[in-house]
């Protein structure tokens, strides 16, 4: 069977039109470790997130208040103001005391974590767990 050339010329397929990405959340991400924060903003954002990094739990504190903020990631333990004492300020303050928690941790979980975080996350955090846990935390099943 001979191919003639008008067979050879196909009409291109027309174009896919990719969905419209969702509307992501904002995640305030509260890590005083350089490499670590750069680690965890760079998980986030490939998930989608749309990320304000702060170096401490003051700077954290200042970009809650100021900033549309749809959930936070803090390390427990940062100068000046650790994770916990920000997780205690988000409780006690109207317009933050809903605000979904997840403290990251290199040692055992705390009580204090328990009465103040909605999620406890072990370090090292693996991406799926981080970006799992989050999606869980702003679905509201957790």
């Amino acid at each position: 069977m001979s191919t003639t050339p008008n067979e050879l010329i196909q009409p291109a397929a027309p174009p896919v039109q990719a969905a419209p990405a969702p509307t992501r959340a904002t995640v305030l991400l509260a890590e005083d470790d350089r490499s670590a924060r750069r680690y965890f903003e760079v998980i986030l954002q490939r998930a989608g997130y749309t990320v304000i990094a702060a170096a401490d739990g003051v700077e954290a504190m200042k970009a809650a208040l100021s900033s549309s903020v749809d959930a936070v990631v803090t390390d427990a333990v940062m100068p000046h103001l650790g994770g916990h004492e920000l997780c205690r300020f988000f409780r006690r303050h109207p317009k933050l005391a809903r605000l979904p928690v997840v403290l990251l941790s290199g040692a055992d979980k705390s009580p204090d974590a328990a009465e103040s975080a909605d999620a406890y996350l072990s370090k090292p955090v693996r991406p799926e767990e981080l970006t799992s846990c989050l999606a869980r935390l702003l679905a509201g099943a957790i």
